[in-house]
């Protein structure tokens, strides 16, 4: 979900909203979109978890739907892509799965 926060910044919070296979649901505030820095990298990691991975933040989502707060260094590297919640051309917030696109890196800063 998108709200703007200040009509003259660009800046929209973002909250990821999780529901699992198992009924499990979740739901936290993820680091605001500053002038479409919105896009989020979605990962399986071979334990299970959904790494959820912004170019500020990170979070990590488990099989019970526990969302935490990760560091990029704590994050395995043996994962696979599977999507983006990211822009289309129009504008407007979506899922774009890797069948869609491939993964894009994030801007070097």
């Amino acid at each position: 979900m998108r709200i703007a926060t200040d009509p003259f910044l660009q800046r929209f919070n973002l909250t990821l909203n999780v529901k699992g296979a198992s009924g499990c649901a979740s739901s936290t505030e993820l680091f605001p979109d500053t002038g479409y820095a919105g896009r989020r990298n979605v990962y399986q990691a071979s334990t299970g978890s959904v790494y959820v991975v912004g170019q500020y933040d990170a979070r990590v989502v488990d099989v019970s739907c526990r969302t935490s707060l990760s560091e990029f260094r704590h994050l395995d590297r043996n994962v696979v892509f599977i999507g983006s919640f990211d822009q289309d051309e129009s504008r407007h917030w979506t899922y774009v799965s890797a069948a869609q696109r491939p993964e894009l890196p994030f801007e070097k800063r």
